[in-house]
């Protein structure tokens, strides 16, 4: 692989494949790659904060199924907690 020498005092090249200013023999292309698919990946889980959407791994057509399972789980934990305040109330009164 070619590169382009930009300060050979400093051992700075340029990577035309990536275009990226880097010391002499080491490219960041699988830095880049890596970092690449981090940025997938933050974006989807800001993109899961509000609720609309669909999952970076997730089947084709579930669009809109964190606002159920978020449903789903605010009634599971609202009946637990209420159940809950019931007991104590009725342990209470005995």
């Amino acid at each position: 692989m070619a590169y382009v020498q930009v300060l050979p005092e400093f051992g700075l090249v340029v990577d035309p494949m990536v275009g990226v200013v880097t010391t002499a023999g080491v490219s960041y292309t699988p830095v880049l790659e890596q970092v690449t698919e981090l940025e997938k990946i933050t974006d989807d889980l800001v993109g899961m904060l509000s609720g609309e959407g669909n999952f970076l791994a997730s089947f084709p057509n579930r669009e809109g199924v964190l606002n159920v399972a978020g449903g789903v789980t605010a009634f599971w934990y609202g009946m637990a907690i209420g159940l809950l305040v019931a007991g104590v109330v009725v342990l209470g009164l005995l």
